[in-house]
Order: C-alpha cells, then sequence, then structure tokens
C-alpha cells in the first residue's frame, strides 16, 4: 500500500495512512518517512496497536537511540518501563497514577511548558515518537508550535538581532519557572547548564527555525533579566495559534516530531486517572554549538 499524506494544519504536520507500524519499513518506505519529516516536522499515525519493540525498531530506522540517562530525577531502580522507551506516564512502578505531591510528579508536570526534548543536552534529540497506550479522559492534549514559521514571520531586524546569539539550557531553569528548586548534588552535577544556538539550520532543506524551550533560562552575553525577557517575547510570538497544532489524542495514537523544527507542551489533564504515553527518542548526531563550561 502506498503511503499518503494529508496536511492537517496549514504550516506543517502531516497524517500519515498507509503503514503499519508493527511491520519492519522496507528502505524506501524509511525514506519517504524520514523525507516527511523534513517538510511537515509533525508526523501523526492512527491506530498503531504497537509493542514497545516495534516501537522502538521503528525509531531506529531513523537514527541511534538516545540514552535517557541524564532526562529525570528517576533512579533506574524506580523505571516503570524496561524497553529502552521514555516514560511519558503519570504512572508508578505499581501501575497506579503517582501521588500527586510525589517528587517525580512534580517534576514531570514540567512537560506541560513549551520545550524541545534534550536541549538540555549538549547533543540534543533529534526525533521523537509518542504512543498512546492509555489515554486519560480528560485534557491532555499535545499542542506543537513549527519553529521554521515563527522564525519566517519574525521582522527582519529581530532576525539580525539573534541570528547569533547562545543560550544555555538546563532541566533546573524549566522545573525552576514552575518553583521546583530542590536538589540533589547529583542532581544539580547531571543538570548542569548546556550552550545550544537560538536560531538552527536543518541540515538537508536549511531552513532557519528557532531554537527555544523552557530549558533555556540565560542568553550568552546578556544580563539573566534582558535574556529572559527577549526568550519571553520569542515564546510568545512562536506559540500564537497561527503557528500551532492541537492533537487530540486518540488510543494507539503514534505522533512523531522533529526536535529540531518544532516545539510542543502537553495540556493538564486528571491526574488521578492514568496516562501511559511511552516515547522513543532518537538521538541528535551533532551539538548546535561547540560546548564549553557554562557554569
Amino acid at each position: 500500500m502506498t503511503i499518503a499524506i494529508r496536511q492537517l494544519q496549514k504550516h506543517f504536520v502531516g497524517e500519515v495512512s498507509g503503514l503499519d507500524l508493527r511491520k519492519p519499513l522496507t528502505p524506501d518506505e524509511a525514506r519517504e518517512v524520514e523525507a516527511a519529516m523534513d517538510k511537515y516536522a509533525v508526523l501523526v499515525f492512527h491506530d498503531q496497536d504497537i509493542t514497545d519493540e516495534q516501537q522502538m525498531a521503528f525509531a531506529l530506522n531513523f537514527g541511534q537511540r538516545e540514552d535517557a540517562r541524564g532526562g529525570n530525577i528517576t533512579k533506574a531502580d524506580e523505571y516503570r518501563l524496561t524497553s529502552g522507551l521514555n516514560d511519558v506516564s503519570n504512572l508508578g512502578r505499581d501501575g497506579k497514577p503517582l501521588p500527586k505531591d510525589s517528587r517525580a510528579n512534580l517534576f514531570n508536570l514540567g512537560n506541560c511548558l513549551w520545550h524541545s526534548d534534550s536541549s538540555f543536552r549538549p547533543i540534543p534529540a533529534k526525533f521523537s515518537l509518542l504512543s498512546a497506550r492509555v489515554v486519560n479522559p480528560k485534557g491532555g492534549n499535545t499542542e506543537f508550535a513549527d519553529m521554521r514559521a515563527a522564525y519566517d514571520a519574525l521582522d527582519d531586524e529581530t532576525r539580525a538581532e539573534i541570528e547569533d546569539l547562545v543560550c544555555e539550557h538546563s532541566l533546573m531553569y524549566s522545573r525552576g519557572s514552575l518553583g521546583f528548586t530542590e536538589y540533589t548534588d547529583e542532581e544539580k552535577e547531571m543538570f548542569k547548564p548546556v550552550l545550544q544556538r537560538l536560531v538552527r539550520t536543518h541540515p538537508v532543506h536549511r531552513r532557519k527555525s528557532l531554537y527555544l524551550s523552557s530549558h533555556a533560562g540565560k542568553i550568552v552575553g546578556m544580563s539573566v533579566p534582558e535574556g529572559r525577557l527577549l526568550l519571553r517575547d520569542l515564546n510568545e510570538h512562536a506559540t500564537q495559534a497561527e503557528f500551532v497544532y492541537v492533537h487530540k489524542w486518540k488510543l494507539h495514537d503514534l505522533v512523531m516530531w522533529d526536535n529540531r523544527q518544532t516545539m510542543h507542551r502537553v495540556r493538564r489533564y486528571d491526574q488521578s486517572q492514568p496516562r501511559d504515553m511511552r516515547r522513543a527518542t532518537v538521538a541528535g548526531t551533532e551539538p548546535t554549538v561547540q560546548q564549553q563550561a557554562a557554569e
């Protein structure tokens, strides 16, 4: 069956039909999906009742699996999943929703902020692939913003101002904005800020995009208040309705996005009810800027 793609938002997002992700992709299919990612930045696949292993096999068509270490406060012996997927649920090892006041749950609320996955790593993520295994009955939509269209809509003066700027990204910035500020010494070391360009150029089509995230808390060479005001203005601009697609999850949806060209956030949902979402993350291949000590 031939792959068909229907665009869902005027700037980006493609709804894919004609692929069964339980089956291995042919080389031609993998190339077609990657080319669609370059174009649409977000792809939606419906009715994909897949296992963790099938989800990971699909992801590995597009690069290496990202090492999940350093992306959360959850210890290895507390992991619910052992398949190599990132657990983006509200569930503990017992399969029940985490207590609302648990440290892990409070930390995970940072996913409700606009962000790009793993921008807090020296080499940030390429693709993320999120599978809906249990859909929460209330809330929990995921919103995506097209950072290419947002960049294109900036005036020339702003584009010139931000062209060469470099930001510091850390999980402590995003969580700190919600009041989560208590970390162990080990966590502080793990979450040390890294450097990322504010404007990225896509390696294939060479289109420029804003590289924003709630993890960005400082602009190199600016005072903290000045830098954060600029970042706030850019975030407000980039997340206008014109640039945003809202995904309302259905059971067994799989949504795949390019972290180099988009931001996303989950909306609040009923934390007393289970929400089981599992993410495969494809590692990036190079830093956006030469890394230095960013203390």
